[in-house]
């Protein structure tokens, strides 16, 4: 790792464990960690942007710099999508495939990689997982897309996922000590909880077990 890329690095937040993991994990690695969290418009946004500040604060370093939020609205292009205010949402009995928003991993990481350009941040970092199904999420996708950028920005930011050989169960023991009920995954968030019946609930209650972790999480409603 080059010297200037141990200086500052920024670190797409989502609000759920991957990328609470890989933040925490970039503190470790870099004087300086920038998170970034983007808003689209989503039906879970308030919940989830209130739980990456949650965990901020929870793991709070000298080296972590304050949330920078950017807006990327979405709803006039996905229409009545079940992301926004369509039908129900996918539940615990869909597929992977069932929560696929297109175009989600090109728009944010452009949108970072823009804001880190203007900044000379050289390093984003993405917590993608290697048993991600969507097209948008493959190391080809991502070689790609760092070519696009570099050659669009005349020197954009490395594009870095360290956890794209690992599942969501590696993830959690890798945040064994970490506050990780203060992560957001639920797609129906119920009362400022997770719901307990969705696809993303279902993934995470099984990204627990298969860990053989402790699951600290609030579901409105249990198994």
């Amino acid at each position: 790792m080059r010297e200037d890329e141990t200086r500052t690095a920024a670190v797409l937040m989502s609000g759920g464990i991957e990328s609470a993991v890989l933040c925490a994990t970039m503190l470790a690695e870099h004087r300086r960690v920038q998170p970034i969290y983007i808003r689209c418009g989503l039906r879970w946004e308030e919940v989830e942007l209130a739980s990456v500040r949650s965990f901020l604060a929870a793991i709070a370093a000298d080296g972590l710099a304050p949330l920078v939020v950017l807006d990327e609205p979405i709803r006039e292009v996905y229409g009545a999508h079940w992301s926004t205010d369509g039908p129900e949402v996918p539940g615990a009995e869909t597929p992977d495939e069932a929560v696929y928003l297109p175009g989600r991993n090109l728009l944010l990481t452009v949108k970072s990689a823009v804001w880190c350009r203007l900044r000379e941040v050289p390093t984003l970092a993405l917590g993608s997982l290697g048993s991600n199904p969507f097209p948008d999420s493959t190391d080809d996708f991502f070689r790609d897309l760092e070519s696009v950028v570099g050659r669009a920005l005349s020197r954009g930011p490395r594009l870095v996922r360290p956890f794209a050989r690992l599942h969501k169960a590696d993830v959690i023991r890798r945040g064994e000590g970490l506050p990780l009920h203060l992560t957001f995954s639920c797609i129906r968030p119920v009362a400022g909880m997770h719901c307990g019946r969705c696809n993303k609930c279902a993934e995470r209650r099984k990204g627990f077990r298969d860990a053989h972790a402790l699951d600290r999480t609030r579901y409105a409603e249990p198994e």
